[in-house]
């Protein structure tokens, strides 16, 4: 078995409490891999990527992750179905039992690591598991210190996980064996029962939202971000399914990063050192930079073969929808290292709308800008194992409210004052459906979304005609280069208006209701953005 030939920080580890003997500290991509097929783990694909199984869990459990509540977080946090409270005496006795699991397992792997690409709002953190492929994770995912720094490295937080070890229910606070739990007064992040990576770095994210909106008047993100050849930002925010990957991912322009980013008086950074991008109906044609990035020292999770080959079927759902692979931010050819761009010129709403009622693109007053950011609209159709075909809207606010540990107005409050004051414009955009609802209408065609981004990245929509869309009250324009203008009236569209009309005072009104819950904590500016309905 390869062993690093780095200093293990034996005095850090001991003051935690972990003595293991056995310890694998900063391994090299090459060695987890190898160390990973070795104990029956994972096996490589044709392109030599590391494929591994996450276990009973191939995705988030929103239901199991707590955050302590303590004086630092009892009054601050947004006490809901996403941030559920646990005492902090079950923290501690987790973490004790979580230790004392790690101490007795035959091996354990370190890594020290940070957050946050401008160096200003660094997070050194140190990563601990009880397996070499999430471990592998942690490398690709987190931005990696110099070998030089690693001497005097000082981890700010530390992430402690093992899927192997499983809570008690019955004494340990939480809902089921598995968990994942933030104190921000230890500032540790324990994670059992799950293989499952990304909660790793959603437990990251989690406190970032806390910390860099509270303490350092940076306004935390859960979008992509890239970069023009003259220096315009864009930033991309929008839920799965939306294309928030796929259209980021612009060969004309340079990729800042896919998923976490922070916006100050400056300009705009990535929290991570990579991507963790979905794999399902994943090709060459569609998404090459995603395609091409799964190779040597990525890692894929939860795929199945081709029968009787060593390719991956990325069509297949068999163990889970939710596909995913993690690669450094390198592994993508435009990508911007460091990973920290300028003051953001453009801001883009993704939906995927299967209502059919939004239009293909609008643009938002401040106010209304706020109200669709608070809301994070999108609407999903079930998976046709299901039987279902109905579309189904889901709101998640600020595009990511499992990972908001703080009100969604306070995170749009600065949205908005950043908006005003560095002038940039905001785009809401459909990816979904035109022409009628799913099963009725079409989806909007990719070549058209793209144009709609170019025309609005390249200012020529600021010099067209708009209309007021008469229940959703946004601008939208007459014309826009290389799309057909009947598309971009989504009224205009369907045959039949006065189903139109119906349908749409029908999504005005699941909006309003949405909101309600956020009404008595918001500015007179965003309620009078809401929908105007019939």
């Amino acid at each position: 078995m390869s062993v690093s030939l780095m200093t293990i920080p034996e005095k850090h580890l001991k003051q935690l409490g972990l003595t293991n003997t056995n310890i694998h500290y900063q391994l090299n991509p090459d060695d987890l891999t190898e160390q990973t097929i070795n104990r029956g783990e994972g096996v490589l694909n044709n392109t030599g990527a590391l494929c591994i199984s996450t276990g009973a869990y191939t995705g988030r459990s929103p239901q199991d992750k707590f955050i302590v509540k303590d004086a630092i977080t009892e009054s601050s946090a947004y006490w809901n179905n996403f941030n559920l409270p646990i005492d902090e005496k079950y923290f501690l006795q987790l973490k004790e039992k979580l230790l004392t699991y790690l101490n007795k397992a035959e091996n354990v792997w370190v890594r020290d690591c940070y957050a946050c690409a401008d160096l200003a709002y660094r997070v050194n953190i140190r990563v601990i598991n009880e397996n070499p492929w999430s471990n592998l994770f942690a490398y690709n995912m987190f931005l990696r210190p110099k070998e030089e720094e690693l001497e005097s490295f000082e981890p700010e937080w530390t992430v402690m996980q093992a899927p192997g070890f499983k809570a008690d229910p019955k004494v340990d606070g939480t809902r089921q064996e598995n968990f994942a739990i933030i104190s921000f007064t230890h500032k540790t992040i324990l994670i059992g029962g799950t293989g499952y990576t990304g909660e790793i770095k959603k437990g990251i994210f989690t406190v970032l939202n806390y910390i860099l909106p509270n303490d350092k008047n940076v306004l935390s993100m859960h979008c992509s971000a890239n970069m023009g050849s003259n220096g315009d930002v864009a930033i991309f925010f929008g839920l799965s399914g939306t294309g928030k990957t796929t259209l980021s991912a612009d060969p004309c322009r340079k990729l800042i990063g896919d998923d976490e980013h922070g916006w100050n008086d400056h300009g705009v950074f990535n929290f991570e050192g990579g991507c963790y991008a979905k794999c399902i109906d994943l090709n060459e044609d569609k998404e090459p930079a995603i395609f091409k990035a799964i190779k040597q020292g990525a890692l894929v999770e939860n795929v199945t073969f081709i029968d009787d080959t060593d390719e991956i079927d990325f069509t297949s759902k068999k163990i889970t929808e939710n596909t995913r692979v993690s690669y450094p931010l390198g592994y993508i050819k435009n990508a911007i290292e460091p990973s920290i761009g300028g003051l953001p010129k453009n801001i883009f709403f993704l939906t995927c709308d299967a209502y059919g009622v939004l239009p293909p693109i609008s643009k938002l007053t401040p106010g209304q800008a706020m109200y669709q950011f608070i809301s994070g609209y999108t609407a999903k159709v079930a998976g046709t194992e299901t039987g279902i075909t109905e579309p189904k809207a889901t709101f998640s606010a600020c595009f990511g409210a499992p990972f908001l540990p703080l009100r969604p107005d306070f995170y749009a409050e600065m949205l908005g004052k950043k908006m005003k004051e560095q002038h940039v414009n905001v785009w809401m955009v459909n990816t979904g459906w035109i022409g009628g609802r799913y099963g009725v209408g079409a989806r909007i065609k990719l070549r058209y979304t793209r144009a709609i981004i170019a025309a609005a990245l390249n200012g020529s929509l600021n010099n067209v005609d708009y209309e007021t869309h008469p229940v959703f009250g946004v601008a939208v324009p007459k014309s826009c280069a290389d799309v057909p203008s009947a598309l971009l009236d989504p009224r205009a569209t369907w045959t039949n208006k006065e189903a139109y009309d119906k349908q749409a005072n029908e999504l005005a009104a699941m909006f309003v209701k949405n909101f309600e819950k956020y009404a008595n904590c918001v500015s007179k500016e965003i309620l009078s953005a809401a929908p105007l309905g019939n």
